[in-house]
Protein backbone atom coordinates (compact mmCIF):
# COMPACT_ATOMS: atom_id res chain seq x y z
CA UNK A 1 0.00 0.00 0.00
CA UNK A 2 3.06 2.38 1.02
CA UNK A 3 3.97 1.99 -2.44
CA UNK A 4 1.17 2.70 -4.10
CA UNK A 5 0.94 5.63 -2.08
CA UNK A 6 4.24 6.99 -2.99
CA UNK A 7 3.90 5.87 -6.69
CA UNK A 8 0.80 7.77 -7.11
CA UNK A 9 2.36 10.71 -5.51
CA UNK A 10 5.31 11.05 -7.96
CA UNK A 11 2.93 10.54 -10.59
CA UNK A 12 1.08 13.41 -9.60
CA UNK A 13 4.20 15.55 -8.82
CA UNK A 14 5.14 14.42 -12.67
CA UNK A 15 1.64 15.81 -14.21
CA UNK A 16 2.31 18.99 -12.08
CA UNK A 17 5.63 19.62 -13.07
CA UNK A 18 4.47 18.96 -16.70
CA UNK A 19 1.66 21.10 -16.69
CA UNK A 20 4.01 24.19 -15.12
CA UNK A 21 6.35 23.40 -17.94
CA UNK A 22 3.81 23.77 -20.39
CA UNK A 23 2.28 27.04 -19.10
CA UNK A 24 6.03 27.97 -19.10
CA UNK A 25 6.63 27.12 -22.53
CA UNK A 26 3.25 27.86 -24.15
CA UNK A 27 1.58 31.07 -22.20
CA UNK A 28 1.89 33.45 -24.88
CA UNK A 29 -0.56 31.74 -26.96
CA UNK A 30 -2.57 31.63 -23.96
CA UNK A 31 -2.50 35.23 -23.51
CA UNK A 32 -2.03 36.79 -26.78
CA UNK A 33 -4.53 34.86 -29.04
CA UNK A 34 -2.99 36.91 -32.48
CA UNK A 35 -4.30 36.67 -35.98
CA UNK A 36 -1.48 37.86 -38.64
CA UNK A 37 -2.77 39.28 -42.02
CA UNK A 38 -1.06 39.75 -44.80
CA UNK A 39 0.63 43.28 -45.29
CA UNK A 40 -1.57 43.33 -48.76
CA UNK A 41 -5.27 42.48 -47.07
CA UNK A 42 -7.51 45.43 -47.81
CA UNK A 43 -9.78 46.56 -44.76
CA UNK A 44 -13.09 47.38 -45.82
CA UNK A 45 -15.74 49.57 -42.76
CA UNK A 46 -17.98 51.96 -43.61
CA UNK A 47 -16.27 54.52 -42.58
CA UNK A 48 -13.18 56.39 -43.98
CA UNK A 49 -9.66 55.07 -42.18
CA UNK A 50 -6.19 55.48 -43.18
CA UNK A 51 -3.62 52.65 -42.59
CA UNK A 52 -0.35 54.46 -40.71
CA UNK A 53 2.73 52.78 -40.11
CA UNK A 54 5.07 53.00 -37.11
CA UNK A 55 9.06 51.62 -36.66
CA UNK A 56 10.34 50.54 -33.56
CA UNK A 57 14.23 50.69 -32.63
CA UNK A 58 14.17 46.85 -32.46
CA UNK A 59 13.20 46.18 -35.96
CA UNK A 60 9.91 46.01 -35.22
CA UNK A 61 7.09 47.33 -37.57
CA UNK A 62 3.43 48.45 -36.37
CA UNK A 63 0.28 48.98 -37.94
CA UNK A 64 -2.82 50.59 -36.90
CA UNK A 65 -5.89 52.45 -38.05
CA UNK A 66 -6.73 55.80 -37.63
CA UNK A 67 -10.60 56.84 -38.35
CA UNK A 68 -10.86 60.62 -38.66
CA UNK A 69 -13.46 62.90 -38.24
CA UNK A 70 -14.66 66.41 -38.87
CA UNK A 71 -13.32 69.13 -36.27
CA UNK A 72 -12.97 66.49 -33.47
CA UNK A 73 -13.82 66.90 -30.17
CA UNK A 74 -10.80 64.66 -29.19
CA UNK A 75 -9.68 61.78 -29.90
CA UNK A 76 -9.59 57.92 -29.08
CA UNK A 77 -5.90 55.67 -28.00
CA UNK A 78 -7.78 52.12 -28.56
CA UNK A 79 -5.96 49.47 -27.22
CA UNK A 80 -8.10 46.73 -28.25
CA UNK A 81 -8.50 42.99 -26.37
CA UNK A 82 -6.63 39.79 -26.63
CA UNK A 83 -8.01 38.14 -29.62
CA UNK A 84 -8.14 39.08 -33.23
CA UNK A 85 -6.84 41.91 -35.24
CA UNK A 86 -8.09 45.50 -36.48
CA UNK A 87 -10.12 43.03 -39.01
CA UNK A 88 -12.18 42.28 -36.25
CA UNK A 89 -11.71 45.33 -33.82
CA UNK A 90 -11.93 47.97 -36.45
CA UNK A 91 -15.78 47.65 -36.49
CA UNK A 92 -15.85 49.58 -32.62
CA UNK A 93 -14.51 52.68 -34.39
CA UNK A 94 -17.85 54.27 -34.76
CA UNK A 95 -18.76 54.33 -31.02
CA UNK A 96 -16.61 57.14 -30.84
CA UNK A 97 -16.80 58.71 -34.29
CA UNK A 98 -20.03 58.78 -33.73
CA UNK A 99 -19.55 61.30 -30.55
CA UNK A 100 -17.06 63.22 -32.84
CA UNK A 101 -14.00 61.53 -31.70
CA UNK A 102 -11.06 59.99 -33.90
CA UNK A 103 -9.58 56.98 -33.12
CA UNK A 104 -6.40 55.96 -33.38
CA UNK A 105 -6.34 51.69 -33.08
CA UNK A 106 -2.63 49.96 -33.37
CA UNK A 107 -2.31 46.12 -33.33
CA UNK A 108 0.27 44.94 -30.95
CA UNK A 109 2.91 42.81 -32.39
CA UNK A 110 2.41 39.47 -34.14
CA UNK A 111 -1.66 41.33 -34.15
CA UNK A 112 -2.70 41.75 -37.96
CA UNK A 113 0.07 43.31 -40.13
CA UNK A 114 2.31 44.26 -37.00
CA UNK A 115 5.49 42.46 -36.73
CA UNK A 116 8.03 42.30 -33.94
CA UNK A 117 9.33 40.41 -31.13
CA UNK A 118 6.82 40.02 -28.22
CA UNK A 119 7.65 41.19 -24.55
CA UNK A 120 5.68 43.13 -22.12
CA UNK A 121 8.27 46.12 -22.24
CA UNK A 122 7.66 46.42 -25.82
CA UNK A 123 4.22 46.42 -25.53
CA UNK A 124 4.32 49.39 -23.24
CA UNK A 125 6.95 51.10 -25.38
CA UNK A 126 4.72 50.63 -28.24
CA UNK A 127 1.45 52.27 -26.91
CA UNK A 128 3.10 55.44 -25.33
CA UNK A 129 4.61 55.61 -29.27
CA UNK A 130 1.31 55.45 -30.35
CA UNK A 131 0.09 58.19 -27.88
CA UNK A 132 2.65 60.29 -28.80
CA UNK A 133 1.89 59.85 -32.48
CA UNK A 134 -1.88 60.65 -32.02
CA UNK A 135 -0.97 63.47 -29.17
CA UNK A 136 1.10 65.32 -32.00
CA UNK A 137 -1.98 65.44 -33.67
CA UNK A 138 -4.44 66.49 -31.19
CA UNK A 139 -2.32 67.57 -28.52
CA UNK A 140 -1.74 65.11 -25.13
CA UNK A 141 -4.90 66.60 -23.19
CA UNK A 142 -7.35 65.96 -25.83
CA UNK A 143 -6.28 62.39 -26.10
CA UNK A 144 -8.49 59.88 -24.26
CA UNK A 145 -6.94 56.44 -23.63
CA UNK A 146 -9.36 53.13 -24.09
CA UNK A 147 -8.24 49.85 -22.38
CA UNK A 148 -10.19 46.94 -23.41
CA UNK A 149 -9.18 44.08 -21.47
CA UNK A 150 -5.97 42.77 -22.26
CA UNK A 151 -5.54 46.35 -23.55
CA UNK A 152 -6.02 47.88 -19.70
CA UNK A 153 -2.42 45.98 -19.13
CA UNK A 154 -0.95 48.80 -21.32
CA UNK A 155 -3.65 51.45 -20.66
CA UNK A 156 -2.69 52.19 -17.44
CA UNK A 157 0.89 52.47 -17.40
CA UNK A 158 0.45 54.60 -20.36
CA UNK A 159 -1.88 56.91 -18.48
CA UNK A 160 0.90 57.02 -15.68
CA UNK A 161 3.65 58.18 -18.02
CA UNK A 162 1.38 60.53 -20.19
CA UNK A 163 -1.33 62.76 -19.15
CA UNK A 164 -4.28 61.92 -21.15
CA UNK A 165 -7.57 63.52 -20.59
CA UNK A 166 -9.21 60.46 -19.08
CA UNK A 167 -8.82 57.04 -18.95
CA UNK A 168 -11.31 54.60 -19.60
CA UNK A 169 -10.97 50.92 -18.77
CA UNK A 170 -13.29 48.26 -20.06
CA UNK A 171 -13.10 44.55 -18.40
CA UNK A 172 -9.88 45.50 -16.94
CA UNK A 173 -7.93 43.46 -14.00
CA UNK A 174 -5.80 44.47 -11.76
CA UNK A 175 -2.75 42.51 -12.31
CA UNK A 176 -2.35 39.13 -14.66
CA UNK A 177 -2.17 37.08 -11.61
CA UNK A 178 -5.45 37.80 -11.04
CA UNK A 179 -6.34 36.16 -14.44
CA UNK A 180 -4.41 33.59 -14.46
CA UNK A 181 -5.21 31.97 -11.29
CA UNK A 182 -9.16 32.42 -11.90
CA UNK A 183 -8.60 29.76 -14.39
CA UNK A 184 -6.33 27.62 -12.88
CA UNK A 185 -5.47 28.35 -8.78
CA UNK A 186 -3.28 25.75 -8.78
CA UNK A 187 0.31 26.60 -10.75
CA UNK A 188 2.82 29.17 -8.86
CA UNK A 189 2.36 31.80 -11.18
CA UNK A 190 4.38 33.93 -9.13
CA UNK A 191 7.48 31.88 -11.00
CA UNK A 192 6.04 30.96 -13.86
CA UNK A 193 4.32 34.06 -15.21
CA UNK A 194 6.59 36.58 -17.02
CA UNK A 195 3.58 39.00 -18.15
CA UNK A 196 2.31 40.79 -15.03
CA UNK A 197 0.79 43.90 -16.43
CA UNK A 198 0.81 45.07 -12.68
CA UNK A 199 -1.90 48.03 -13.48
CA UNK A 200 -2.36 47.80 -9.66
CA UNK A 201 1.33 49.48 -9.44
CA UNK A 202 0.94 51.76 -12.53
CA UNK A 203 -2.59 52.82 -11.42
CA UNK A 204 -1.71 54.83 -8.20
CA UNK A 205 0.44 57.64 -10.58
CA UNK A 206 -2.71 57.94 -12.93
CA UNK A 207 -3.18 61.60 -12.63
CA UNK A 208 -6.49 62.02 -15.10
CA UNK A 209 -9.99 60.66 -14.19
CA UNK A 210 -10.84 57.34 -14.31
CA UNK A 211 -13.64 55.42 -15.39
CA UNK A 212 -13.96 51.46 -15.18
CA UNK A 213 -16.75 49.59 -16.66
CA UNK A 214 -17.04 45.67 -15.31
CA UNK A 215 -19.38 43.21 -15.48
CA UNK A 216 -20.18 41.49 -12.42
CA UNK A 217 -20.63 37.84 -14.12
CA UNK A 218 -17.56 38.29 -16.25
CA UNK A 219 -15.91 34.63 -16.21
CA UNK A 220 -12.60 35.93 -17.94
CA UNK A 221 -11.49 38.65 -16.02
CA UNK A 222 -13.03 38.60 -12.02
CA UNK A 223 -15.12 41.77 -11.15
CA UNK A 224 -13.12 41.09 -7.50
CA UNK A 225 -9.86 42.19 -9.42
CA UNK A 226 -11.36 45.20 -11.29
CA UNK A 227 -12.14 46.06 -7.51
CA UNK A 228 -8.86 45.80 -6.19
CA UNK A 229 -8.10 47.86 -9.06
CA UNK A 230 -10.64 50.58 -8.40
CA UNK A 231 -9.10 50.59 -4.72
CA UNK A 232 -5.26 51.51 -5.80
CA UNK A 233 -6.53 54.56 -7.80
CA UNK A 234 -5.33 57.31 -5.62
CA UNK A 235 -7.75 59.23 -3.89
CA UNK A 236 -7.27 62.80 -5.08
CA UNK A 237 -8.12 61.41 -8.26
CA UNK A 238 -12.19 61.30 -9.78
CA UNK A 239 -12.52 57.56 -10.15
CA UNK A 240 -15.91 55.84 -11.21
CA UNK A 241 -16.69 52.10 -11.04
CA UNK A 242 -19.85 51.40 -13.47
CA UNK A 243 -20.90 48.21 -12.85
CA UNK A 244 -23.22 45.87 -14.36
CA UNK A 245 -25.23 43.22 -12.45
CA UNK A 246 -25.77 40.96 -15.08
CA UNK A 247 -23.23 41.99 -17.76
CA UNK A 248 -20.28 39.41 -18.91
CA UNK A 249 -16.92 40.26 -20.59
CA UNK A 250 -18.04 41.06 -24.10
CA UNK A 251 -21.76 42.24 -23.95
CA UNK A 252 -21.04 45.85 -21.54
CA UNK A 253 -21.54 47.67 -25.00
CA UNK A 254 -25.13 46.97 -25.18
CA UNK A 255 -26.70 47.97 -22.21
CA UNK A 256 -27.72 51.55 -22.90
CA UNK A 257 -26.34 52.67 -19.36
CA UNK A 258 -22.80 52.15 -20.99
CA UNK A 259 -23.46 53.85 -23.92
CA UNK A 260 -25.10 57.22 -21.95
CA UNK A 261 -22.23 57.01 -19.53
CA UNK A 262 -19.43 56.87 -22.55
CA UNK A 263 -21.30 59.68 -24.24
CA UNK A 264 -21.20 61.92 -20.88
CA UNK A 265 -17.19 60.96 -20.55
CA UNK A 266 -16.32 62.03 -23.88
CA UNK A 267 -18.47 64.51 -23.51
CA UNK A 268 -16.03 66.35 -21.37
CA UNK A 269 -13.43 67.90 -23.59
CA UNK A 270 -12.10 70.78 -26.10
CA UNK A 271 -11.58 70.89 -29.52
CA UNK A 272 -7.98 69.97 -30.86
CA UNK A 273 -6.35 71.60 -33.67
CA UNK A 274 -5.66 68.47 -36.14
CA UNK A 275 -2.88 67.89 -38.24
CA UNK A 276 -2.99 65.32 -40.91
CA UNK A 277 -1.55 61.88 -40.54
CA UNK A 278 0.96 60.51 -42.85
CA UNK A 279 0.07 56.67 -43.35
Amino acid sequence: MALFILSALCLLALVYLGTCLFYWGFQEKFIFVRFALPSTYTFKFTQAFRELRLGRPDGASLHALYFPVLEPAGAVLYLHGNTGSLRRWGKRAPRFTALNHAVLMPDYRGYGKSTGKLSEAALHADALAWFDKLAELHGEENVVVYGRSLGTGMAVPLAAERRPRVLVLESPFANMLDVARHYLAILPYRWLLRYRFRSDMAIKRVKCPVYIFHGKRDPLVPYASALRLYAAIPAEVHRELISFAKGYHSDLAGYPRFRRKLKAILAQGTAPVVKDPKP
